[in-house]
């Protein structure tokens, strides 16, 4: 009996498309008995045959041209191949002395009109995937018109079923909020985001801690902030399903990661890494662990400057922050102030401006359209502007949305006296990441001089200034017109501000008293 191999798949591991394995198997064999043929391996895959590539057909094909089998049985055209670059080595084994069979069909592989007629059921077969695939993908260019992703779901989200918006997870959508949080505060890199985000807990589809692609993959998607974007084709369009960041911080954690911001500092084991300067020389001060303790040194080897303990160092933070505490009767003073004082005009400037860039950025975009529609410029630059103009519209349109009411004004206001009279306890009470975001967003220099810590805070800190960030409680921006509200080189002023304010509402609300 003539030894022939049996070759049967399926295009998925889910599905049978038609006639299943043991379907294809059971045929086979019935045909095998029949023509006295001896099936002497069997060779079975659940890949598409639309693509080339596939393994086991590939192995199947270099034994029978080794010889090892006298010929071949498939339970129809399809299984073999329904691309025609398979199909041209499939169909050149007669060629060589290898018989094809196929079980369904009396198909003559050593006459003209059998191989014939298999080339055009198999050209049927390939022209019914290109049509498939146009089909598919009309589907899938409606879903995403309507602001349905077709695929499966980000992290942070979870499927509903075909046709519906996806939903956030709750269990993993206040993580992901996190992790934009912290990567925006400019105290971590991607290895320690990763390293945090798999501490809280975050983890992918498979129930794995997270990779450094996989912290990118999420960094660099906008459909946390409402938007589709599809890669492959570069276009972008308006989602249904219920945006997880906003679109102002979606884009300042681009802007850090193309360093537009400086360089993100990797947050180790040593409290203030990174945070002090040498006042003689400017460089930075280096922590080195040494017999249990840790110290900061210049590196400088001429530098007046040598070393300063980290105790040293925080005992400078809490005297400082200390000094800069208003006592009951000023906060008492400044209630009285803000009593007297009506916000309701720098409000209505605020959104009268905010109203005038949105307005600007509309008509950009839709000069960028024309500009498109007349072919002035290729897709791919059309594609990216856009992106990057639905993204400002949209931080814009948070801007407006966001524009407090005066209950949130009077909150913030509540918040900043219990913070301006607490800050030494805030510092204390504080984890190490939350002692370096009071440090980072409360002093603009930080310098060690000699054996001297110099510390000069924001101007929200000074004294005559206290409070003048939340008199309006209007939102403030990433960069400002004059140096005393820039904050120095890091742009924290009220940035940094409205940073303290969330952390000490966070702090005084959930830290214990610390202990004597």
């Amino acid at each position: 009996m003539k030894s022939c191999f049996g070759y049967i798949r399926v295009s998925t591991l889910k599905q049978g498309e038609g006639v299943s394995l043991d379907a294809q198997k059971d045929a086979i064999l019935a045909f095998a008995e029949r023509q006295s043929l001896t099936v002497s391996k069997w060779f079975e895959e659940k890949q598409t045959a639309a693509k080339g590539g596939r393994p086991v057909f590939n192995q199947m094909l270099t034994q029978l041209r080794r010889g090892r089998a006298q010929g071949v049985i498939i339970h129809k055209i399809d299984r073999s191949a329904r691309n025609l670059r398979d199909w041209a080595m499939f169909s050149e084994l007669p060629d060589i002395g290898i018989d094809v069979f196929i079980a369904t069909e009396s198909l003559d592989f050593n006459s003209r009109g059998g191989r014939l007629t298999a080339d055009i059921q198999a050209v049927i077969a390939a022209d019914y995937i290109r049509n498939l695939r146009e089909e598919t993908i009309k589907g899938l260019n409606g879903r995403l018109k309507q602001g349905i992703y077709p695929f499966r779901a980000p992290v942070g989200y979870l499927d509903r079923g075909k046709g519906q918006p996806k939903v956030p997870d709750p269990l993993k959508a206040p993580l992901i909020r996190e992790m934009f949080d912290l990567y925006a505060s400019g105290q971590h890199s991607l290895r320690s985001l990763r390293e945090d985000m798999n501490r809280r807990g975050l983890r992918n589809h498979g129930g794995r801690p997270l990779s450094l692609t996989g912290v990118e993959t999420i960094l660099n998607n906008p459909f946390y902030t409402g938007l589709i974007h599809i890669r492959r084709t570069g276009k972008t369009y308006e989602g249904q399903h219920e945006p997880i960041i906003p679109a102002g911080l979606f884009t300042r954690v681009q802007d850090i990661k193309s360093g537009r911001y400086g360089k993100v500092s990797s947050r180790h084991d040593h409290l203030y890494r990174g945070l002090f300067r040498c006042g003689v020389c400017a460089g930075p001060m280096i922590p080195e662990r040494q017999k249990g303790r840790v110290y900061y040194r210049c590196h400088t080897s001429s530098c007046a400057t040598k070393t300063i303990r980290e105790d040293g160092l925080e005992a400078a933070i809490q005297s400082t922050l200390s000094s800069l505490e208003i006592t009951e009767e000023q906060a008492k003073a400044l209630e009285h102030a803000w009593a007297e004082d009506s916000c309701a005009e720098e409000q209505a400037r605020r959104r009268e401006a905010l109203k005038l860039q949105l307005a600007s950025e509309t008509g950009r975009l839709d000069r960028l359209t024309n500009l498109a529609i007349d072919g002035t410029i290729d897709p791919d630059t059309f594609a990216r502007k856009k992106r990057d103009l639905t993204l400002s519209i949209a931080a814009i349109e948070e801007d407006l949305a966001g524009l407090p009411d005066p209950a949130e004004i009077e909150s913030n206001r509540m918040a900043f006296l219990e913070l301006a009279k607490n800050l030494a306890l805030l510092h204390i009470r504080g984890t190490e990441a939350e002692k370096r975001e009071i440090v980072e967003n409360a002093f603009s220099n930080r310098k060690v001089t000699g054996r001297n810590v110099e510390l000069e805070p924001y101007s929200w800190l000074h004294p005559g200034h206290h409070a003048q960030g939340v008199l309006s409680g209007a939102h403030s921006r990433d960069t400002y017109r004059t140096p005393e509200l820039e904050g120095g080189a890091s742009g924290q002023g009220p940035e940094g501000l409205k940073r303290l304010l969330a952390l000490s509402k966070r702090g005084f609300a959930t830290r214990p008293e610390p202990s004597m």
